[in-house]
């Protein structure tokens, strides 16, 4: 899936690696140090939550404007440097009071707008690299790389901020509320990194930089050119796409927030044998390593590629065995963590999906990205299906939390359920997420290629504004009610879809 594509995506990915992994470093603590730090009840804490994740959504529409008339670079490299003094502002401790909730807001401002000027216009940068004709059979596998290196940023991200935490209570002598402040401390290193990947590795995306000092001929460069008619269509079918968008946001992007709390307040707090496992992050890892391995086995042209395949597959097999072998009789488990498994997920499969829908293109039977949005629904709809499974006989929010806070001996479920859940949603998310984004891509009128990319964060920013609904009704209602709804409104989209499915596939 790597081979022939242009060195300008692995650059451009890695440059998001870093930026992703500071991001969901935050992010993986955030709603619990908003608890925590100032005492806010789980509706109000979600309503920060969903607040700025709207305007991180919401602001790469600005950015795109921006990108179109004064270059995706600039407003890349303005953005790193914006996100940066953010974190900075994150990462000092205020204290508890009304200034330190002021420098929290504008520390949220601050990463918002520039992850605004720089999410959007890095995804547009990456879209260009396949205008060429050379790799335009590839955008599709190029995005689920893409995507799947944001991942590998956030695969790592809540061990990174659980383990940071712990280090300054152990060492440093902070308190639960300042420890928040280490794991934001981290996002500002992962972007000092990412920022050096992207500058170093400048020359190999040069092609596409739109900087004005950048002058290109129209020999030089060939731009699709359209009707009225044509680019009202498309824009049109973009926009009926990001219609559906916004139920899928609002319920995948539940993962930081009522799922959060399942993970705090109902799933059991320790694991044994083999599931303890799979919270340890470098075990993740020597999966997803040995998932690759079996792959290359059987993908392997020749006698020496399947060799070394079989050694790697051998290997991780072994050091496996060895980390089971020293695995703890019990091992703690804390709500962030579980925020692991989404990208554990989207790296472990995303050599699946790409191979899955390969076979299904020399078969000639590959759904279009539409399709895949509106299946992907459906799967989101399924990933509900076994929370509320799980959820079944369980008590009300506020019955659990005044159980847990009187020292009651309360019904905690298996961690399994919740990492079924993420499983699943993780599906959902591989037929959607990069599919979208390259759709977008493929179809916005070329001269509204920043403003479209930006409107699929838009509707991505409605939807993370959305999230908040089940957060409000978590209290006296019973859980059922609060996935039911999210399980609803992902079926309905689903039939919203593929009800338009022709008009959006005509314009692909």
């Amino acid at each position: 899936m790597f081979e022939g594509q242009p060195k300008g995506l692995f650059t451009l990915a890695l440059a998001n690696t870093g930026e992703r992994f500071g991001y969901y470093t935050m992010l993986a603590v955030f709603v619990l140090f908003l608890q925590e730090n100032f005492g806010l009840s789980a509706a109000a804490a979600g309503s920060i939550y969903s607040t700025f994740l709207m305007f991180v959504y919401f602001l790469p529409f600005i950015g795109g404007i921006l990108a179109d008339k004064f270059g995706y670079s600039k407003m890349v490299t303005l953005g790193i440097v914006v996100m940066f003094l953010g974190y900075v502002l994150l990462a000092v401790p205020a204290g508890t009071g009304t200034v330190a909730y002021a420098c929290m807001l504008g520390a949220l401002a601050l990463v918002s707008l520039g992850t605004g000027l720089f999410k959007g216009n890095l995804q547009v940068m990456v879209g260009n690299l396949y205008d060429n004709p050379q790799y335009e059979a590839k955008r599709d596998s190029a995005f689920s790389i893409f995507y799947m290196a944001i991942n590998i940023g956030a695969l790592f991200a809540p061990s990174a901020a659980v383990a940071i935490m712990d280090w300054a209570q152990k060492n440093m002598g902070a308190s639960v509320a300042e420890s928040y402040h280490y794991a934001f401390g981290v996002a500002c290193l992962s972007l000092i990194i990412s920022m050096a990947i992207y500058y170093l590795g400048r020359p190999t995306y040069a092609q596409v930089l739109t900087d004005k000092k950048k002058v290109e001929t129209k020999a030089e460069t060939h731009e699709e050119e359209l009707t009225p008619a044509q680019t009202k269509e498309r824009v049109i079918a973009l926009c009926l796409v990001f219609a559906v968008v916004i139920f899928f946001w609002m319920a995948f992007h539940q993962n930081g927030l009522t799922l959060i709390y399942f993970a705090r307040d109902y799933v059991q707090t320790s694991s044994t044998g083999v599931q303890s496992m799979m919270f340890n992050v470098w075990n993740l890892v020597l999966v997803i390593f040995g998932v690759y391995a079996a792959f290359s086995l059987f993908q392997s042209n020749t006698g020496k590629g399947k060799v070394i395949s079989a050694v790697v597959l051998a290997g991780v097999a072994g050091v496996l065995y060895l980390m089971y072998q020293n695995t703890p009789a019990e091992t703690a488990v804390s709500a962030p963590i579980f925020q692991q498994f989404n990208p554990f997920f989207v790296v472990a499969l995303t050599p699946v999906s790409l191979a899955f829908f390969g076979m299904l293109a020399k078969r000639n039977a590959e759904p279009s990205a539409p399709k895949k949005i509106g299946l992907g629904m459906l799967i989101a709809a399924i990933g509900f299906l076994v929370i509320a499974a799980g959820s079944n006989g369980l008590l009300t929010p506020n019955a659990q939390a005044a159980g847990i806070a009187a020292g009651e001996d309360v019904t905690r479920v298996s961690a399994n359920w919740l990492v079924s859940t993420y499983l699943v949603l993780t599906f959902a998310e591989l037929f959607l997420s990069p599919m979208g984004i390259s759709f977008v891509s493929k179809v916005a009128p070329p001269k509204m290629k920043g403003m479209m990319m930006g409107g699929w964060f838009v509707a991505t920013a409605i939807g993370n504004m959305l999230t908040v609904v089940p957060a409000m009704i978590w209290g006296d209602q019973n859980l059922i009610i609060v996935w039911g709804l999210l399980i609803g409104l992902c079926l309905v989209s689903a039939v919203f879809i593929f009800a338009i499915l022709k008009k959006l596939e005509k314009v692909c």
